[in-house]
């Protein structure tokens, strides 16, 4: 398969699994782990455990953390084209994970928080398919110009591209505007809502003036393909939800592994939520290099 060019966040993920309530200002015991993570690093590692050649396009900090990443990455059959950045650490994100495997995230972007349009290498897109987008580097204003930068350099080169809007909360005025023209829109449930109104997946035919297709992801209930010929769902697999982090991740790497292949649009969704099923099986955000 030609090579999926990822451009997204990666860092190292605390994971704190917990019971019952959080005590404010006490103590509330935990299962604590380290983990790579990054919404960028995430699906780039299951593109590779999906059979692809990914690429990854981020920035991480001058820093211990910054080596670990990379060196993870790369034994997972990661390409890494970092920027380093010597001011600002590796991305670092506390995840809360309680006892149904729902995630509370506490974010702290740190060097990919500047990430910039010189972050890319033109080489990096030649002899590529596709580019994907985490919606992060959009949803911060300070590596915005930089993710439409990557936009724009990506349809130049023929690419097709992906963008996942990454969080409902943080979609602001002129998103739209932004990722018009993109292949695959990859919206969750909130995420759609926030863009349509509705978690309906058949709302999200009111964005296909702006977008290609979405691919619309519904948690328990699967997922739906939305485009000029109409909706195609399929449902969810009947797994065990151990940790949810990350899952989206998984589902846009199944989903586009099998989509460039060739797959039908219902492989393709099938693909996506058999690695969504695979991630939230187990904790942590990426698939274990064994």
């Amino acid at each position: 398969m030609s090579g999926i060019v990822v451009v997204g966040d990666a860092g190292l993920d605390v994971v704190a699994r917990h019971s019952g309530p959080i005590v404010h200002g006490g103590d509330s015991r935990a299962a604590v782990t380290i983990e790579p993570g990054g919404a960028g690093a995430n699906t780039a590692v299951w593109l590779a455990a999906c059979g692809a050649s990914p690429t990854l396009v981020a920035r991480v900090g001058a820093d211990a953390a910054g080596r670990q990443v990379h060196a993870e990455l790369t034994a997972a059959g990661v390409r890494c084209a970092f920027a380093v950045d010597t001011e600002r650490a590796t991305c670092c994100v506390v995840v809360l994970v309680d006892e149904t495997g729902q995630r509370s995230m506490l974010p702290d972007r740190g060097a990919n928080a500047r990430f910039s349009p010189a972050d890319l290498d033109p080489a990096v897109l030649r002899g590529a398919r596709h580019l994907h987008l985490s919606g992060y580097v959009l949803l911060d204003a300070t590596s915005r110009p930089a993710g439409l930068a990557v936009l724009r350099a990506a349809r130049a080169a023929g690419l097709t591209t992906s963008v996942d809007p990454q969080s409902a909360a943080l979609i602001y005025d002129g998103f739209l505007d932004d990722v018009r023209g993109v292949d695959l829109l990859l919206p969750n449930e909130e995420e759609l809502t926030a863009l349509t109104g509705s978690p309906d997946p058949g709302s999200a035919t009111a964005l296909l003036d702006v977008v290609g297709a979405v691919v619309a992801t519904s948690g328990a209930r699967g997922a739906s393909w939305v485009d000029r010929d109409g909706v195609v769902p399929v449902p969810a697999l009947p797994v065990e939800c151990v940790d949810s982090t990350g899952a989206g991740d998984a589902f846009d790497a199944g989903l586009l592994a099998a989509w460039l292949a060739g797959a039908s649009r219902e492989d393709a969704l099938a693909a996506g939520v058999g690695a969504a099923a695979r991630a939230v099986s187990a904790v942590g955000a990426q698939p274990s290099i064994t």
